[in-house]
């Protein structure tokens, strides 16, 4: 094809809201397919051949990548140049950002974290449902720190896209405390919760006082590492009793 030109493109994606990688059927309702989106937004840039994409690696429904891959040929009309990389990189994504990425303000969160570090009662951030409500809820909470992190991705993905890590520090948790900590410190940084209103909820130790439907997905939680003391791996020299 005349001015046609093959483009080998890079993405990734959060499989949650899609039905698999492929294209689906245009009778099939419900969830799309990652390739039907990436084919509107070539089709935005109106070459004159039809929009096919020949996606490399076929993922089921609800499947994440960190990156595929997919092939197509586009064809300008009137004689025009190829598209240059960039313009099909920025058309692209700005289709795809079917959300706005919301800019956390991270001083008032790291204000709200503060307050959780020390000797709390935390009933607050217990889940309602604990099947361990004999549990003691006054928990020490050594570390709560929010500082910039990357992804398990490669840097040229998410170039434009900030990352945070939420750490936090605990001989022991409550059941989901950290999830609805994750939570509350993110609502305050979207501005949904305030400093003062995190303060009252910490305070009234009562798992109803935690805003419902507020806690973090299980699914960016990751328990890094578990800390012993020297002494405690030392091995006893005492020997056995006869």
């Amino acid at each position: 094809m005349q001015n046609s030109a093959r483009y080998l493109i890079f993405f990734q994606y959060i499989g949650t809201k899609y039905s698999g990688a492929v294209r689906v059927s245009p009778h099939q309702l419900g969830k799309k397919g990652v390739q039907d989106h990436l084919e509107d937004a070539v089709r935005k840039l109106k070459p004159i051949n039809p929009v096919s994409l020949t996606v490399s690696s076929r993922t089921d429904t609800g499947v994440h990548a960190l990156s595929n891959s997919a092939h197509f040929d586009l064809q300008r009309k009137n004689d025009k140049p190829p598209f240059p990389a960039n313009v099909l990189v920025e058309a692209l994504n700005f289709h795809l950002r079917t959300e706005q990425i919301r800019h956390l303000d991270v001083e008032a969160m790291r204000e709200g974290a503060a307050l959780l570090v020390g000797v709390h009662d935390f009933s607050s951030f217990r889940a309602v449902n604990s099947d361990l409500p004999w549990k003691n809820p006054v928990k020490t909470l050594d570390v709560a720190s929010i500082q910039p992190g990357g992804s398990f991705s490669q840097a040229h993905f998410h170039r434009e896209i900030p990352f945070w890590e939420l750490t936090f520090t605990s001989r022991s948790f409550l059941y989901k405390q950290v999830r609805r900590m994750v939570g509350a410190l993110v609502a305050v940084g979207q501005g949904r919760l305030s400093v003062p209103q995190l303060k009252e909820i910490l305070e009234l130790r009562d798992s109803l006082a935690y805003p419902q439907g507020l806690a973090a997905p299980a699914r960016g939680l990751f328990l890094t590492r578990v800390d012993y003391r020297e002494e405690d791996l030392q091995l006893s020299e005492q020997k056995p009793e006869e």
